[in-house]
């Protein structure tokens, strides 16, 4: 057998395994198995057992995870019902990206980090991840909830304008100077993409299916439906967005029609395979050295990242105060923008590559990224528990 796919295969029953061992472990502890397949990605990885590096392939089976994941959410969801928090959605994914970037700026300059630096790191404590929290709402059933509905639409939104900030701040870096054209053409790619494809898709959407289900190849609506999540996700990567915000769009857009709930059943099996290979794959990433205080060049990267996880939280907390409607749990929403995941992970590398941050810099960001993925499930369990909407 090819050296290359035997390392896969073993891989991945090494993740696999793991996954389900630590997830149920989690469960048997109260908690959500997203905590234990990200605990058990930092054993199996490269600063503890080393059992699992990151391939190519690896990633593009743990991106599919995530896509998958965010499908099946909005399969779940219900696309009339996000467009009446729309409002509110827009306003927490506003103050959720500029409250933690003034803070993060604010909080850099005070450290001494000259305004290059501080700019950026502000801009990459905007990101929210919003494949955290919906696995947590959806563990608990609670993807049905208006806070679940306004945190997972802010999240979208949010998207649309960490990209705009990530591509201003680039430019600045780049040339010194920043394109209003360049800044408006991805604003309006990006928004015309997510309003075309949900206003016709939710107008075919119900025709297709309807075809589809008179036909007699086994296996016809789940196939073609995951399908046009495949090809929204692509259609969403290309003009610049994050491919998990096509694959949310295709799932919104399908919870209209009377397969909702086949489609629901048919997409588990699938999910409970490649979504935790993104969740322990993000697991593995972490260095847990860095977190050692004792080691001298350690000190000063925990004392920023600890600074910068204070406003990374706050700043998303209090974006969950925007929300003035009665019954809504603001803390929630607050927590749920609270994980940076994958997102802040591709905003940090981004700068690290591009030589806008240097390696001291970029682990304070990984560790910030990495602290606030890690508490935000057991904060959001604990606040959904008590919450008047259980």
């Amino acid at each position: 057998m090819h050296s290359g796919i035997a390392e896969l295969l073993l891989s991945l029953f090494v993740i696999i395994i793991t996954a389900k061992l630590f997830g149920e472990l989690a469960q048997r502890l109260g908690q959500s198995p997203v905590v234990g397949e990200l605990l058990g990605g930092i054993i199996i990885g490269a600063s503890v057992l080393g059992l699992v590096r990151e391939t190519e392939i690896l990633h593009d089976l743990a991106q599919l995870g995530a896509i998958l994941l965010l499908f099946e959410v909005g399969v779940s969801s219900n696309l009339f019902d996000f467009l009446k928090v729309g409002i509110w959605a827009f306003l927490v994914a506003v103050a959720g990206v500029v409250l933690p970037f003034v803070l993060g700026y604010g909080v850099c300059q005070f450290l001494g980090l000259d305004s290059i630096h501080s700019i950026f790191v502000g801009a990459t404590l905007t990101a929210t991840s919003v494949g955290i929290t919906a696995r947590v709402f959806s563990d608990l059933d609670r993807c049905h909830t208006k806070e679940a509905k306004i945190v997972l639409g802010a999240a979208v939104i949010d998207d649309v304008i960490g990209l705009v900030i990530l591509a201003v701040v680039t430019k600045l870096v780049a040339s010194g100077t920043i394109s209003l054209i360049n800044i408006e053409y991805i604003t309006a790619a990006a928004v015309l993409f997510l309003v075309s494809s949900l206003a016709i898709g939710a107008l075919l959407a119900p025709y297709l299916i309807r075809l589809l289900r008179t036909m007699q190849v086994r296996g016809m609506v789940i196939a073609v439906s995951f399908s046009f999540c495949m090809l929204l996700s692509f259609f969403a990567d290309r003009i610049g967005l994050a491919p998990i915000v096509g694959a949310f769009a295709a799932g919104l857009i399908l919870s209209v029609t009377e397969s909702k709930t086949h489609l629901e059943e048919q997409l588990k099996p699938v999910s409970d395979i490649f979504v935790p290979i993104f969740f322990v794959l993000m697991g593995s990433l972490v260095n847990i050295k860095l977190f050692d205080p004792f080691v001298a060049a350690n000190q000063p990267v925990l004392a920023i990242a600890a600074a910068l996880l204070i406003v990374a939280v706050a700043g998303k907390l209090l974006s969950g105060y925007t929300v003035f409607q009665k019954g809504i749990n603001r803390l929630v929403i607050g927590a749920g923008m609270i994980p940076r995941g994958e997102v802040g992970l591709i905003f940090a590398g981004m700068g690290l590559t591009k030589g806008i941050i240097n390696a001291q810099l970029f682990s304070s960001l990984v560790i910030v990224v990495m602290a606030t993925t890690f508490i935000t499930p057991f904060l959001l369990k604990s606040l959904l528990k008590k919450s008047p909407t259980a």
